[in-house]
Formats: structure tokens, C-alpha cells, sequence
């Protein structure tokens, strides 16, 4: 017979951006559960609110299948002494498997004879099984958790009910003070309680009791009614699925409703008008059919219709009271100069240990007229980066943003071309916190896209030298985030960027124009490079590249982020090539011998006069036609010509004794390989990668 089973958690409303995860979590953990149990179902289906959290599984076994299975025990020479008695090992390998040593038979196992026990395990029934859902609730985790009454243990809110059905049975079982039941509860102020007769009727009870119990029904609910509403206005409304997800996850009954605001506010920038309505309030901004903002809104109440005249109004009164504010700030900060703005820099910490806003911009300024002038970057380009480098964090002390943190940057562009700044410092000042999470937008302008790299560069930089390196999973500055977006714009705008040689310069220039911070930084430019080539590994990663080819292009010699990822890509490519092995492998035989050599790089002149054969001059004349312009070479040129000494590299250790008790000879055949390795190690450390026949 299939079996339904229903689970759920009642709870004290958990915070919206919890609810999905944890649902997503809850059928994971069940799922692996039935699957360790050797349960089968059919299907299970999640239902979700901001008050529960709960799973239909359906075609449930009756109960587990038995299991018929060879237990193998001790050596037959172990279980039986001479005279042919069980010894005191059978007898406990037996007790040990419910059986006597009666129950032993022999088998043989590659020549030699083992004791074997047949045992027949009958499978649990299913409402056996199903009681340790108990323990798939309290395995969850979560991003908060909290305590409650006297207990110790830890959820992301209070338990109020649990629903265990089976068809019809309840399956027992308690989470501190509560028990299992068949009752669950409605909506919060329209429902009440109801009891289900059986696991099938759940949905069906609980939109009696105005709970919309599948979160997918109530989101396509809630589209619905939006576009209901702006139809009938003649609006454009574009969905954000950030805040659907968000408004979706907290209501339980939803019914979407229009509110206004006064006109007077749309003198205020778009973007702290949105902002206001939907990170503060949860409302949808609406536009004409043109895209211009219009002042109005849209949100969604948890509950239905009733009385939704006083609901509206209260929402309008809320909006206008932000934007009331929104206004002040926009006009008082107006009052002000950039250049006031920025002088009050000068008392505003990046960081205590390591200096103020203001000097972290001259930093930075350092750091971005260098690499403009390594990007070949325009006179102009190069003047625009100077003005944006000397004003990019001013309106971190506006009032607005003090107001609206979300909004830095963004009324930095604003209020930069309200002074009359030009529209190329202007965005680089919006674009420089950008990509704002692991996987956002990039800066599109070349001087946006440079100031975010300095920014970052100088934040990892000068953190790490504070002592400041994160750990595990801890990263309170994001400096992971800040690597990795120095890695994709890089990409994105086909930079060569050395990070060894531009930390090495730009701390230079730092000292040399006083100001640098009162910190080592030169003793982090090696664990910062190791630091953003953790970055580059996981940008390849995304890319699909193996993993013993990203790291064998961050262990070799360059520290350049573009060739390395291209350095990756070329190995990808040509990985599956059918002289790929071939190549791979004469090219890490060189690199394993020239080990034993310790030259510097002005000593690595090899000396023709030396040669014993043909192999040696051959392979001396052929690296001499590929080693000029090497270093400047893009990777997958380098690889084309390192693949082209298969061959001779062959023939070379077939035919000559690298290590000739002539030390001579020997220095000589090792300066040969070195000069090789040096061009092995640009691309990679070959060494790390896996190849096969």
C-alpha cells in the first residue's frame, strides 16, 4: 500500500529571507533521511510560510524491505583450533551477529577460507521509521538561532505545533514541551485552529483558515493581483524577484493593494525614491508607460480586504514620513561643497589601525594613476581617474547617506554632477563599489572599472598588513568578495595586471610620496598574491576549468590574473588533444631535473663548446628560437611553442647524462633545462597536472 505523510513545524514568524532556504533545507534532510532508511517514496512537496515549514511525502512503503545479506567473518584457520573447535573468536563474531556458531558456514575468498553468517534482517514498519523525523527537525540549520523558556537547545524561532500524519495516524514524538498532533493552526488573526482527519486534506484545511500553504501558488497569487492593479491604472510595473521572494515569504494571505504619495517628492533622485519604497517599506514602484516614476506604489498586505481604506492610509502615512526625510537630507546636503565633504574625511575612520577615509583616498590615488599609466589610459582618462581617486568616498558624510547607507555611491554620482563634475568622475564614484556581491554587475567605464580595482586592491593590502587576514569562514571586511571582483573586472577588461610587480611598485610610490600608512606592507605582497589566487582559482572554476589545471597556473612563476586565467583556459582546451600526455610529460621531466640546479637568473649563459651530441646543440638551437618574446607572448602562443620541444626534449634524454660526473658538463646540461623551466613555470608548474593515457 502507498502511504502520504505530512510534516510540519509551526513556528513564531521567521524572518522572510529564512523562510526559503530552510524549506529547500528540511526536504533535503528528509530526503536523505528515507534514503539511509531505504524507504522509497514518490514525491515530496514543500509548503512554506512565515509560521511553518512543512513536507507531503507521498507513496510511502509499508516498511522497510528486508534484507538478506553474507556476513564475513575471521580466517576458517582464526575460528577453528586443530582438533576442529570454535575458537573464541567464532564464537564472538557469531554472538556478535545474533547467530551461533552453528550458523556458520565457510566460504572461500581468493584462495583462502572465511567464516560466513547468513542473516535475514526484516525491515521496520513505516510508522517505526517515520518517528525519527524527529531528528531531521532538530538537525536544521540555520543563519540565526535562539533559544527560548529555559532550554538549551537552538532554533531559528520557538516551536508552537507539530504535525506528524501518517494517512491518518499520528506519528508520536516530542520537541521539548511539544508533542506531535494532528491540529495545526490558520492564519494568525482570520483563522483559527483546525484538525486534519488526514495528511491528504492539509492544503485543502488550511486555505479554509486563510493560509495560501504552497509558496508558489502564493506567489503567482500575489503576480496576479499586481497586475491586476496596474492594469487597471495604466502602469508599468517591473517585478524586482529579490522583494516578490522577500514579500512572498511574508504573508500568508496575500492581497495587494495601491497607495500614493505626494508629487512634491519625485524632486527627489529615482533611485532614493525606489529605495525608499522597496529595502524600507517592501512596496513595488511603479512607472507610466514611458518609465518615468510615478508617485505611487504597490504592496501587499497578509490578510484580505477588510478595512484596507485604514491599511493603505497607514502605509502612505509610513512612506511619506521616510520621504519627508529623503527630501530634508537631498536639500540640506545640497548646502555643502565636495570639498567640505571631503575635508570632513580627514576625521572619519576606514579603519583605526590602519588610517582615515581621506588618507585611504591617497592611497588609492597612488594606486590608480599608476595602473592608468600601465592600462595606457589617455591624458584625459588619466585626469578624470586623478578627480574621481581625490572625491570617490565624499558622500559617505552627506546626510542622505547617513540616512540610507544602501544608497553610497549612488548619491555620490547624483551630487557629483549636481557640483558639476564631469559624467565620467561621476560614474566611476557609483561604479567603484562594484561588483557589489560575488556574481553583480561590473563597472562599464575604464576609469569606474580601475578606481574599483584600486579601492579593493588597497583594502585587501592594507587589512592583511594590520593583521587582519581572514580565516575560515570568517571575512567581517568581505575582503574575499573585494579579491574576487578585482579578478572578474580584470577579466572583463583584458588587463594584464602582475600582482606581484604592482603591489611592489604602488607601496613604493606610497612611501616615496608619504602616504602610506604606518604599516608593513611589503611583508604581505606574497600572502596577498597567494590570497587573490585562491580568487582566481574558484573564477575558474565558474568557468568549468579542472581543478589541477587552475592550480597548476596559480603555482607557476607569473602572477599576472590574466594570463593565469588565460594560461587556464589554453590547458582546458588542449587537455584532451591526443599528444596532450606526450607534451605534459617531457615538459615535467624537465621541470623535476632542472630542480637540482641553483642558478640565478644572470647565470644561465650555456656554453656550445661543452656539447657531447647532436641532441644538445639541437635542443640549445630550438629553445633559442622561442625563449625572445616569450614573457610577452599571449598563453596560448607560449604553449605552441614550449609543445614544439616534445620531441627534441625526448631525444635529449635519450641520448645525454644530465648529471656528468664533470661538473662542467653537468652545470652546463642543468643551465639547459633551467632556461626550459623558467618558460614551463610562466605558463604553470606543469607538475600539478593530472594527465592520462
Amino acid at each position: 500500500m502507498a502511504n502520504n505523510f505530512l510534516l510540519e513545524i509551526g513556528l513564531e514568524e521567521i524572518p522572510a529571507h529564512v523562510v526559503t532556504p530552510s524549506i529547500n533545507q528540511l526536504k533535503k534532510r528528509a530526503a536523505d533521511f528515507l534514503k539511509a532508511q531505504r524507504m522509497t517514496f514518490e514525491q515530496i512537496k514543500t509548503f512554506s510560510t512565515p509560521r511553518r515549514l512543512a513536507l507531503y511525502i507521498t507513496g510511502l512503503a509499508d516498511k522497510q524491505p528486508d534484507i538478506d545479506k553474507s556476513v564475513k567473518g575471521p580466517a576458517k584457520k582464526i575460528a577453528q583450533d586443530a582438533d576442529g573447535n570454535w575458537t573464541k573468536a567464532a564464537i564472538g563474531f557469531s554472538r556478535g551477529q545474533g547467530a551461533t556458531p552453528d550458523d556458520i558456514t565457510f566460504k572461500e575468498v581468493k584462495g583462502t577460507e572465511y567464516v560466513f553468517v547468513e542473516k535475514h534482517i526484516a525491515g521496520k514498519p513505516l510508522e517505526t521509521i517515520l518517528t525519527g523525523m524527529k531528528d531531521v527537525v532538530t538537525a536544521m540549520t540555520f543563519p540565526t538561532m535562539m533559544k527560548w523558556a529555559n532550554y538549551s537547545f537552538e532554533y531559528v524561532r520557538p516551536i508552537k505545533w507539530l504535525v506528524a500524519l501518517l494517512n491518518d495516524q499520528v506519528i508520536p514524538f516530542q520537541i521539548l514541551d511539544v508533542s506531535t498532533d494532528r491540529v495545526t493552526s490558520g492564519h494568525r488573526f482570520l483563522g483559527k485552529d483546525v484538525s486534519l482527519a488526514n495528511a491528504d486534506e492539509y492544503e485543502e484545511k488550511l486555505t479554509e483558515q486563510f493560509v495560501v500553504a504552497d509558496a508558489a501558488k502564493r506567489k503567482e497569487l500575489i503576480v496576479k493581483q499586481i497586475h491586476q492593479i496596474a492594469e487597471a491604472h495604466d502602469w508599468q510595473i517591473s517585478l524586482d524577484p529579490d522583494l516578490l521572494e522577500e514579500v512572498n515569504n511574508l504573508v500568508e494571505w496575500p492581497t495587494a493593494f495601491a497607495g500614493k504619495f505626494a508629487d512634491k517628492y519625485l524632486t527627489i533622485p529615482d533611485e532614493v525614491l525606489i529605495t525608499s519604497m522597496k529595502d524600507h517599506q517592501r512596496f513595488f514602484f511603479v512607472t507610466d508607460q514611458s518609465g518615468a516614476l510615478l508617485p505611487d506604489f504597490i504592496s501587499v498586505r497578509n490578510g484580505n480586504d477588510h478595512d484596507i481604506e485604514n491599511v493603505i492610509a497607514g502605509n502612505e502615512k509610513v512612506l511619506t514620513a521616510r520621504l519627508e526625510d529623503a527630501m530634508f537630507f537631498y536639500q540640506e546636503d545640497q548646502k555643502k561643497t565636495i570639498a567640505d565633504y571631503v575635508n570632513r574625511l580627514k576625521k572619519v575612520s576606514f579603519h583605526d589601525k590602519i588610517s582615515t577615509m581621506y588618507e585611504k583616498m591617497q592611497r588609492v590615488g597612488v594606486i590608480s594613476h599608476y595602473l592608468g599609466q600601465q592600462f595606457n589610459f589617455s591624458d584625459d582618462a588619466l585626469a578624470d581617474l586623478k578627480r574621481a581617486a581625490e572625491i570617490y568616498k565624499f558622500d559617505l558624510v552627506t546626510g542622505m547617506v547617513g540616512e540610507f547607507a544602501e544608497l553610497q555611491g549612488v548619491m555620490g554620482e547624483k551630487y557629483a554632477l549636481l557640483n558639476h563634475e564631469s559624467p565620467v568622475v561621476a560614474k566611476a564614484i557609483a561604479e567603484h563599489y562594484m561588483p557589489i556581491s560575488a556574481n553583480g554587475d561590473l563597472p562599464k567605464s575604464d576609469v569606474g572599472a580601475l578606481l574599483a580595482v584600486a579601492d579593493k586592491l588597497d583594502s585587501i593590502l592594507t587589512f592583511f598588513a594590520a593583521g587582519m587576514v581572514p580565516s575560515g569562514s570568517n571575512d567581517p571586511y568581505a575582503l574575499r568578495r573585494q579579491a574576487t571582483g578585482i579578478v572578474r573586472i580584470v577579466a572583463d577588461k583584458k588587463w594584464n595586471f602582475d600582482l606581484k610587480a604592482v603591489l611592489n611598485a604602488v607601496i613604493k610610490l606610497q612611501n616615496e610620496q608619504n602616504v602610506a600608512p604606518k604599516l608593513d606592507m611589503s611583508a604581505q605582497v606574497d600572502p596577498v598574491c597567494d590570497f587573490i589566487k585562491d580568487r582566481i582559482k574558484q573564477y575558474l572554476d565558474d568557468l568549468g576549468i579542472r581543478y589541477d589545471i587552475s592550480d597548476a597556473v596559480t603555482s607557476g612563476s607569473l602572477t599576472d590574473i590574466l594570463y593565469n586565467i588565460s594560461s587556464g583556459q589554453v590547458l582546458q582546451a588542449h587537455k584532451d588533444d591526443d599528444n596532450f600526455k606526450g607534451i605534459i610529460e617531457s615538459l615535467t621531466r624537465v621541470l623535476r631535473i632542472s630542480k637540482k640546479g641553483h642558478f640565478a637568473d644572470d647565470d644561465l649563459t650555456v656554453d656550445p663548446t661543452l656539447f657531447e651530441n647532436d641532441s644538445e646543440k639541437d635542443l640549445n638551437t630550438q629553445v633559442a628560437g622561442i625563449v625572445t618574446g616569450f614573457d610577452t607572448a599571449s598563453a596560448q602562443e607560449d604553449f605552441a611553442r614550449l609543445a614544439s620541444l616534445e620531441s627534441i626534449i625526448n631525444e635529449y634524454f635519450d641520448a645525454t647524462m644530465i648529471m656528468a660526473k664533470d661538473a662542467k658538463l653537468k652545470d652546463n646540461r642543468l643551465r639547459q633545462l633551467t632556461i626550459i623551466s623558467n618558460m614551463i613555470l610562466h605558463l604553470g608548474d606543469l607538475d600539478k597536472l593530472v594527465v592520462k593515457g
